[in-house]
């Protein structure tokens, strides 16, 4: 377990760093979460004026300045129970892959800086669509997550259906959005499914909207 999830965070990371740019949908929505304001997301100072996709990376916000350098990542990732090896790959890549996507006119930076307010850039291709291009939850695309491909239980995916709806998403030629939507959700099925090696809709919910990320850190699980 441990080799597979380290080569699978260094693979996503690297990906990551690769590609950042737009994908078009549709059909937008304001925030659906189950968690109120006055809950996790407290945590974050300005989370009511944030988009979902804002909240989904607040978490790494330490100092909650809008501002995420590699040392708030590698906490962010040491807080989520990962090891130091795999925190540091994490905040070298994330940092340097989205730093220059998210800050548009701006010379580059040495100290790799990720501006929240812009982490709309970073998107990658072949994903689920759950986020528009500004950012905000598509409930209808989330939904479609379960509808399509929850087989056997409407509220929960096993590991097999969260491949096949990995591979239902594919943009033609996105191998660079094939591999990064792959392996961020294997790690996602490592950290979040339950003790039945289920990944439940509130789990998949929280870490759009960043509240499963707040959780697992109150709940100082180890995984790495």
């Amino acid at each position: 377990m441990r080799s597979s999830l380290s080569f699978s965070l260094v693979l996503y990371f690297i990906v990551t760093s690769l590609q950042c740019f737009h994908l078009s949908f549709s059909i937008a929505y304001e925030i659906p979460s189950t968690k109120t304001e006055a809950g996790i997301l407290a945590d974050t100072p300005k989370a009511s004026e944030q988009s979902v996709l804002q909240k989904h990376v607040a978490f790494f916000d330490r100092n909650h300045d809008g501002i995420i350098y590699p040392k708030e990542t590698f906490e962010g990732f040491r807080a989520l129970g990962f090891g130091i090896m795999l925190s540091t790959v994490a905040a070298n890549f994330i940092n340097a892959g989205l730093s220059q996507a998210t800050r548009p006119g701006k010379s580059p930076s040495p100290l790799f800086p990720i501006e929240v307010q812009n982490i709309k850039l970073g998107k990658h291709g072949s994903d689920t669509g759950a986020y528009d291009t500004e950012g905000r939850f598509v409930d209808s695309k989330f939904e479609e997550i379960f509808t399509k491909h929850a087989k056997k239980n409407p509220n929960s995916m096993t590991f097999d259906e969260l491949m096949e709806m990995i591979k239902s998403n594919r943009v033609p030629k996105d191998y660079k959005g094939w591999l990064a939507s792959y392996v961020e959700w294997k790690i996602l099925h490592v950290l979040a499914k339950d003790k039945n090696g289920l990944l439940t809709k509130e789990s998949i919910r929280g870490v759009f909207d960043g509240s499963l990320f707040f959780q697992k850190e109150k709940e100082g699980k180890k995984i790495d």
